[in-house]
């Protein structure tokens, strides 16, 4: 579903990212893990089209970023962490206006806003204007416009900050049931207990390199995701 190989991005002098590859499978709840500024977001805005590269290429379904951004958007889509939404808007006018972007049909539409509204308790919410929203319920409202077209993967920028323990529940039973009907997630965090959880793969970035990928036994083996993460980053 998603196919990073050999990517680098640089900011002057500044290697961001330095020949990074990773590969998530359809089905797959991929983790992505590092410390501010290792380059976890910049990998994220690459992968969705936002931001250009020196060296590499990223596939999403097949399709390559490079050739065919817009192929690659309408299979995934993209929620960073601190959403940058129309607050003069209400949610359920983001929404539809989301919705027309990707030529979503009414009928499609509202059932995917009825179903994302009651699972994620927005339903009455929806009709506030998002400038009236608190930081949590822009997030919802963000997520349930990254789901609105179906995309086949969904990319998050730290998805958890934020959240109260309610919503961060409702955020992981949607990600469950969007791998478990065949999609796949790549997502950065720092809550290392929720990711160690919920990922069946992880990978760990520290300054801008991979330093270990795999699945979640691979990765932690014994031990906790925490403990690896703390070791690795010489923490400890």
């Amino acid at each position: 579903m998603l196919r990073i190989e050999h990517f680098t991005k640089t900011y002057g002098e500044k290697t961001a990212v330095d020949d990074l590859s990773l590969c998530i499978a359809p089905g797959e709840i991929f983790g992505f893990i590092g410390h501010n500024g290792a380059g976890k977001t910049t990998t994220l805005k690459a992968c969705c089209g936002i931001l250009q590269f020196d060296k590499g290429d990223i596939y999403i379904d097949g399709r390559s970023i490079r050739t065919d951004p817009i192929g690659c958007k309408r299979a995934m889509a993209y929620a960073p962490d601190n959403p940058d939404l129309y607050e003069f808007l209400t949610g359920i006018q983001y929404l539809n206006f989301v919705a027309d972007i990707y030529g979503v049909g009414k009928e499609e539409r509202l059932e995917q806003i009825q179903y994302y509204g009651g699972l994620l308790g927005m339903t009455d919410d929806l009709a506030l204007p998002i400038s009236d929203c608190s930081h949590g319920m822009k997030q919802k409202i963000a997520l349930m416009a990254a789901l609105i077209h179906k995309p086949k993967l969904i990319l998050l920028d730290e998805p958890f900050v934020g959240l109260d323990p309610v919503a961060a529940h409702q955020l992981k039973q949607v990600m469950r049931d969007h791998c478990a009907g065949g999609g796949a997630i790549f997502f950065s965090t720092h809550v290392l207990e929720v990711a160690e959880k919920l990922c069946d793969k992880v990978a760990i970035i520290k300054g801008g390199r991979l330093v270990t990928s795999g699945t979640m036994e691979e990765v932690k083996g014994q031990t906790s995701l925490e403990q690896v993460f703390l070791d690795l980053e010489g923490t400890v």
